[in-house]
């Protein structure tokens, strides 16, 4: 396997903000995925970074840190760790523009184990008839998109709608984890793919990402935009949430226009700290944590973004070391990423207004760079 020419090598000077950035926030991240990976390595991405180059690095964070304390004293050390194993490269647009960095959020809502009045919207777990199928077992005739479908007496068929599940088409196979007050809260958890629920029973519990109906994502924005409801520049999940709220009799027409569909699981909140785990299959953290088009790029894999128009995070301009540990329907293209913000009402005001321009640096294991020197 080689890098991909979308790959332009770089030297670490390169990198605007480097030497400010907080490194040792971001090989905390780096480590989580250490540990998992004795359990179960990561796919490579299509672009070349062989998950069989990190050994040494991984290894490196697995000993490094002693016994309640930090992995490493300083900034500065894990700095070094970084510039040791790694070698920045500039990923490449197919456009040749800029990429794109969104936000995403754990959303922290009110919800029931039993419905009321109240709360009558349903988050549903995995029904027993969706099955995952590939190009092997995918019937001739399916969207190629597919990844899932409903096992049928004569074979795999494309699964229920949003729209159909929504209209009860689910009901009655004992499928409900919790029950929401709002539709919109819950489309919103859809979109997010995890969230928390403050139980009225006074538990704090999680659901996070199972499965899919398996249709394409439609957003809500680009629907309303299309209508010539929001502008387009103006789209944002606060503005979409007003449009929402001003409008509620047109909230399905809207929404069933989205016809992939969620389950969830439930999860344990171990360490409030940190996010649901994702796809990577490690808790996210905040801030550090980036989704990636999987197909191309490795998880576990260093990404230095610097977007210097995103100031929501911290007011001042995004440079920063995050690690691959999640994607997403959306999140196609070699220089295209999803930023972590956090979990509740705060991390929602960041991650909904984030949609910037962004340099990407992919931080590729010195193995994989010819000539590369320690």
């Amino acid at each position: 396997m080689s890098l991909s020419p979308l790959f332009v090598g770089k030297s670490f000077a390169d990198l605007p903000g480097w030497e400010e950035d907080d490194h040792l926030a971001a090989f905390a991240a780096f480590r989580r995925s250490a540990f998992h990976v004795l359990t179960k390595p990561y796919r490579s991405g299509a672009l070349g970074v062989d998950f069989d180059a990190f050994a040494e690095a991984y290894a490196e964070a697995r000993i490094v840190s002693p016994a309640n304390r930090s992995p490493f004293l300083d900034r500065k050390e894990a700095r070094a760790f970084f510039e040791r194993h790694f070698v920045p490269a500039l990923v490449r647009a197919a456009t040749g523009g800029a990429g794109l960095v969104t936000g995403f959020y754990e959303p922290v809502v009110e919800a029931s184990p039993v419905r009321t009045d109240r709360f009558s919207v349903a988050l549903l777990s995995r029904p027993a008839d969706l099955v995952d199928i590939d190009d092997a077992t995918r019937p001739s005739g399916m969207d190629s998109y597919l990844a899932f479908a409903r096992q049928a007496p004569d074979g795999p068929v494309e699964y229920l709608d949003r729209g159909e599940i929504e209209r009860g088409a689910l009901d009655g196979k004992g499928l409900e984890i919790a029950w929401l007050a709002d539709k919109v809260d819950a489309f919103f958890i859809h979109v997010q793919g995890a969230a928390r629920l403050a139980m009225t029973d006074g538990r704090l519990a999680r659901v996070t990402y199972a499965a899919k109906s398996g249709q394409r994502f439609t957003g809500p924005g680009k629907i309303l935009s299309e209508i010539g409801e929001i502008p387009l520049e103006k789209v944002t999940m606060q503005s979409i949430r007003a449009w929402f709220k001003a409008h509620p009799d047109r909230i399905d027409e809207i929404l069933w226009r989205n016809r992939s569909y969620i389950f969830f699981r439930e999860a344990a909140v171990d360490d409030a700290a940190l996010g649901p785990i994702a796809a990577a299959k490690v808790p996210l953290t905040p801030g550090r944590s980036i989704a990636v088009d999987r197909l191309l790029h490795t998880f576990g894999t260093p990404f230095y973004i610097d977007a210097p128009t995103l100031t929501a995070f911290d007011a001042k301009p995004f440079r920063r070391l995050m690690i691959a540990q999640d994607t997403g329907s959306a999140i196609t293209g070699p220089e295209r990423g999803d930023l972590f913000a956090g979990s509740g009402d705060a991390a929602g005001e960041i991650a909904g207004v984030v949609r910037n321009a962004a340099d990407f640096y992919a931080l590729v294991p010195r193995a994989l760079v010819p000539g590369a020197n320690r």
